[in-house]
């Protein structure tokens, strides 16, 4: 049997997002639009944490533009 990996659809978030998380997008279009849903699913599976540079954040939860947001431990907003 051949693997298959499923994916849940992760759901929008229009809240701003933490100023050290980066995507693909970012250096594509400038500033992923959250509200777009090409950009929101394709950021969600090419994200990192600048402060880390790896997929996992400096508390140790996954990375992604759902989760980065205010209320994480590690969460900082744009000054």
């Amino acid at each position: 049997m051949a693997y298959k990996r499923d994916f849940q659809p992760q759901p929008l978030t229009l809240l701003p997002p933490c100023m050290h998380l980066r995507s693909k997008a970012i250096y594509v279009t400038g500033d992923p639009d959250p509200r777009t849903p090409e950009e929101a699913s394709s950021t969600r599976f090419n994200c990192w944490c600048n402060r880390t540079q790896y997929v996992i954040g400096p508390d140790h939860v996954l990375v992604e533009r759902g989760t980065c947001i205010e209320g994480r431990d590690c969460y900082e907003g744009r000054q």
